[in-house]
């Protein structure tokens, strides 16, 4: 059993193509605020040091913009949730955009190195490119193929000079060397924003995609037993909840990313609890709310609806 609930606050945003994701907790915190919840002071928290002042910088790595910073910041998250989990805290990691979530998984898998990972990733996107296949270059759609360890050379579009290459070397090798999962304990919910180089990885690896309509379909209970199966022999999971992969037409545009035809907050509710209830959780993560792009904080409000909605479960099946 854990002994308490941390929030991590990482107020990075610049793997991102749009600035304002950094506000995106204290947007959720004003919500809570303005709903008069005590959810901010029940929980200790921490402040992990954050490089957004390298947004001012000239961008050197085109391919992957800010990578070296990117990097920094992923080295101090993944230590950070390393270090309370190992303390027996459960991490709530509240982060600006999606980049740091490589440093996420690998702090959970530094934690439990010997243990098979498992990753549920809810998310308009991918998150599959390397500096070699974006056409971005914004690295928040990379956490993944760090995590997998894919540069996806197969599909290159992009000659990346030598000095992106030897950062994007570094942030695949943060926590724990080389790749922090396989690819088929990795499961996706709610992707329907992807380019080809993403599409013909996730074929190459058979990895798995629940689609919102392929959910409305079969019937959520059916497509969530058939997840827990399929993860059923990793020893430990890590959820990662981007807020995109809520419906943007009609919950929210504050997201960098919005992209429409997404979930409801109750359904991606039962899919993070479904998840939590297995026992296997280890850290839950809250990722890419941008008030700079919203009207009214309805994403912030969003965002703290599924919070207040999944951390009771966590204390129920966790803390005990």
């Amino acid at each position: 059993m854990m002994k308490e609930i941390k929030l991590l606050k990482n107020r990075s945003d610049i793997g991102a193509g749009t600035r304002g994701a950094d506000l995106g907790i204290d947007a959720i915190e004003i919500a809570a605020i303005n709903e008069n919840h005590n959810y901010f002071n029940r929980y200790p928290h921490e402040d992990i040091e954050t490089e957004n002042e390298s947004i001012y910088n000239k961008v050197k790595n085109s391919f992957a913009k800010r990578i070296g910073s990117v990097v920094n910041v992923c080295n101090r998250v993944s230590e950070c949730v390393r270090k309370n989990i190992d303390s027996d805290s459960y991490p709530i990691v509240l982060s600006g955009d999606h980049s740091s979530a490589l440093g996420t998984m690998s702090g959970v898998k530094a934690s439990h190195a010997d243990k098979k990972l498992g990753v549920i990733w809810v998310d308009a996107h991918a998150d599959l490119h390397s500096p070699y296949t974006s056409p971005s270059g914004n690295v928040h759609g990379m956490p993944l193929a760090a995590g997998l360890s894919i540069d996806n050379k197969a599909h290159q579009i992009n000659e990346v000079p030598e000095e992106t290459a030897s950062h994007w070397t570094n942030l695949k090798n943060i926590g724990v060397a080389g790749k922090k999962l396989e690819a088929s304990e990795l499961i996706y919910f709610g992707v329907r924003d992807t380019e080809a180089p993403e599409d013909a990885c996730m074929k190459e690896h058979s990895i798995k995609n629940y689609t919102v309509d392929e959910i409305r379909f079969r019937g959520m209970d059916i497509c969530l037993d058939e997840a827990v199966q399929k993860l059923s022999s990793c020893d430990v999971i890590y959820i990662s909840f981007d807020v995109d992969s809520l419906d943007c037409d009609r919950i929210s545009k504050g997201t960098g990313t919005p992209v429409p035809r997404g979930f409801d907050i109750d359904e991606v509710v039962e899919i993070i609890n479904t998840f939590i209830r297995t026992g296997k959780t280890a850290c839950f993560e809250v990722v890419e709310v941008n008030p700079t792009l919203d009207t009214q904080n309805r994403m912030a409000s969003a965002a703290f609806e599924v919070l207040k909605a999944v951390t009771p479960v966590i204390e129920e099946v966790h803390l005990g």
